[in-house]
């Protein structure tokens, strides 16, 4: 590093420290001549004025709460001693009652669990995270003015990740509740936590994303940022640059167990919808349609005479479901529900499970080309049970997409309660290995045609022209999804 760009780089961090909304400019060397008007007319700003968050720490940060959870851990359910981290890995986190922890002791010894929280009405009811306070434990709210209370938890949805407690105190400040809609990627957010114990802590940063699925997680539509959150930040607010909340931070993704530079919140309008729920009846009940779906790519687009990718992609409908006795068939794509429009398989189920059961609502679909409006009563979601295909030894015959098919014996189709179908033999390689179809999988149909026979499905695929991609619809276990394999 020379010494002009070391001063140049200490003079921007001054700047931003003792100026706040100073801009710095770096000068090149072609143009260190230049007269300060020719410098003026080409000169390009490269920083910009940083927020001044103080006012919504002073205005909003006495709503913002520290918990704490004391509960007796059996010694053989965890390590002896050592802290473990509140946001584990992505991917490992199941949005269930693990919470912050701290040193433990033998059996019977207080396991102690830290996050934060906000009030949101003055008469002390509080919004945190379901793995703060849903594994059971004596709950402390400690407020900015050191005041301290015990908290009742009203109800927990593992779900959301949502948890709503009470503490019995009057006149609290009351945090305002935003509009995650209205948050765009790239404008700077703010939390405001207890990371590590330390209380009231402030850590900034921008959306990052918004509308971000994770694994095993299909009713919350997170929003991403680069806001440092780290243990003890569980349960805390988002800000926006108005003071209002937008979102709960829940949880990060690293590999370290440590702040990595992404972190994930629920939005505000699911959480309050979770708590108002909590509250009147004490659970959460989510709307169910009864449909398989996924995502819809650009080759399963072309395949239906789509002319974008944009839908949510049926790929089963249960038999009896409410989808099921409305009309929606497997190839259908759902592109609107309820007047909003559905852009990506992710946005149906946050629709619909945030929908009442038994309301009457409408989904518009793309049926092969044509758009129809189908009113579907929408259900209660359940556990619901899934059926899985045996393997069978099929003939050598791969044919023009490298698959050896078998018709399915009378004991696999009533296990899949299926009418036809074939499955995938050992033989899988060309066009089919590269689309990713493997052994033990059931091919239910082509383009939408169902398969009764193997020797259909060979008419079927014989029949599709070169290098245009086939959508086969495919049972694996208990899953069905569609699969664009192009013909070789």
């Amino acid at each position: 590093m020379n010494r002009r760009f070391k001063v140049a780089v200490l003079a921007a961090a001054m700047a931003s420290v003792f100026g706040g909304c100073s801009r710095v400019d770096f000068p090149s060397s072609a143009h260190a001549d230049q007269t300060p008007a020719a410098a003026t007319a080409t000169a390009t700003p490269v920083a910009r004025a940083v927020p001044d968050f103080s006012a919504l720490v002073e205005k909003e940060g006495a709503a913002v709460v520290n918990i704490t959870v004391e509960r007796a851990t059996p010694a053989a359910d965890s390590p002896q001693r050592g802290p473990q981290i509140p946001f584990p890995p992505f991917g490992q986190f199941p949005f269930g009652p693990q919470g912050p922890q701290g040193p433990q002791g033998p059996q019977g010894m207080p396991q102690t669990a830290q996050g934060s929280g906000f009030i949101i009405k003055p008469d002390g009811h509080i919004l945190t995270n379901a793995h703060v306070v849903g594994n059971g434990g004596d709950v402390t709210v400690r407020l900015t003015d050191k005041r301290e209370f015990k908290a009742k938890v009203l109800g927990v949805d593992p779900r959301s990740d949502v948890a709503l407690i009470k503490i019995e105190a009057k006149d609290l400040p009351v945090v305002q509740i935003g509009n995650p809609d209205k948050a765009k990627v790239g404008e700077w957010v703010a939390a405001i936590g207890s990371p590590f114990g330390f209380e009231n802590s402030i850590s900034a940063g921008i959306v990052s994303a918004k509308g971000r699925a994770l694994p095993d997680e299909s009713y919350v539509s997170f929003i991403q940022t680069d806001v440092a959150v780290n243990p003890g930040n569980s349960g805390g607010p988002l800000f926006n640059l108005n003071g209002e909340v937008i979102g709960i931070n829940s949880m990060i993704y690293s590999r370290t167990g440590g702040y990595m530079g992404v972190s994930f919140a629920i939005p505000i309008d699911v959480a309050m919808d979770v708590a108002n729920q909590l509250q009147t009846h004490g659970k959460v009940t989510r709307g169910k349609m009864g449909v398989q779906i996924q995502e819809l790519s650009q080759e399963l687009a072309k395949s239906f005479g789509m002319p974008d990718a944009k839908g949510a992609l049926v790929a089963s409908v249960e038999p009896g479901s409410p989808a099921d006795k409305a009309g929606f068939k497997s190839g259908d794509v759902i592109v609107e529900f309820e007047g909003k429009p559905v852009t990506a398989s992710r946005d149906l189920p946050r629709m619909v499970g945030m929908t009442k059961p038994g309301t009457e609502a409408r989904g518009k679909i793309d049926r092969q080309g044509e758009e129809k409006t189908l009113t579907v009563a929408v259900g209660e979601m359940q556990n619901e049970k899934t059926a899985n295909a045996g393997r069978s030894q099929a003939a050598p015959e791969t044919g023009k997409l490298g698959l050896a098919v078998q018709d399915l014996t009378s004991e696999q189709k009533e296990q899949l309660e299926v009418k036809g179908g074939v499955v995938v033999g050992g033989a899988v390689q060309g066009p089919a290995a590269k689309a990713g179809i493997q052994e033990g999988d059931v091919v239910l149909a082509v383009n939408g045609e169902m398969v009764q026979s193997a020797k259909q499905f060979k008419q079927l695929v014989d029949k599709a022209p070169q290098g245009k991609p086939l959508a086969l619809l495919i049972q694996r276990g208990e899953n069905r999804i569609y699969v664009p394999v192009t013909v070789g």
